[in-house]
């Protein structure tokens, strides 16, 4: 889906985005939370097979499952995050592009190398959208600290310890 396909979908009337999280543990949490303060987008369901994760939808008055594929029996979310242990990542990741439903994944997107590769591929084959989440690139600490070293500020960066 194009932004101009998404952004004419969710125009006035449309209504929200509806996005699914898997893993309602810290970081699910935290999605849930920035879920919270973005208009046009609404919080459709949890997945996660814990008590904690059921009495955490239950407060929150939504839908909960016990996996993906049940979840998907009932709901077509317009997204999923996958917020789950990373050996989870590539079978449910799969599992959402299988679907046709855009997938943000928590990084890392995956174990190895060659699961990474199996996911972005049939993510790019079915052509649906998949994104890891790396939000510090999105942090304006990190943002600036990109432009200096792109406008040369602090010299040539010959490496880096972190």
């Amino acid at each position: 889906m194009t932004s101009s396909e998404r952004d004419s979908r969710i125009g006035p009337g449309q209504g929200p985005l509806r996005v699914v999280i898997a893993g309602i543990g810290l970081v699910g949490k935290r999605h849930a939370e920035a879920i919270s303060r973005v208009d046009r987008v609404r919080l459709a369901a949890i997945v996660d097979p814990s008590a904690a994760a059921r009495a955490y939808a239950r407060s929150k008055n939504l839908p909960w499952y016990d996996s993906l594929a049940k979840m998907f029996d009932i709901e077509h979310p317009d997204g999923v995050i996958l917020a789950t242990p990373t050996p989870l990542h590539v079978e449910q990741g799969l599992e959402c592009v299988h679907r046709g439903v855009p997938v943000l994944v928590e990084k890392p997107i995956a174990t190895t190398a060659e699961d990474a590769r199996s996911l972005v591929n049939a993510s790019e084959t079915a052509g649906v959208p998949l994104l890891v989440g790396h939000h510090r690139r999105h942090n304006p600490l990190i943002r600036k600290a990109h432009e200096m070293i792109g406008d040369g500020l602090i010299g040539e960066v010959r490496a880096v310890h972190a």
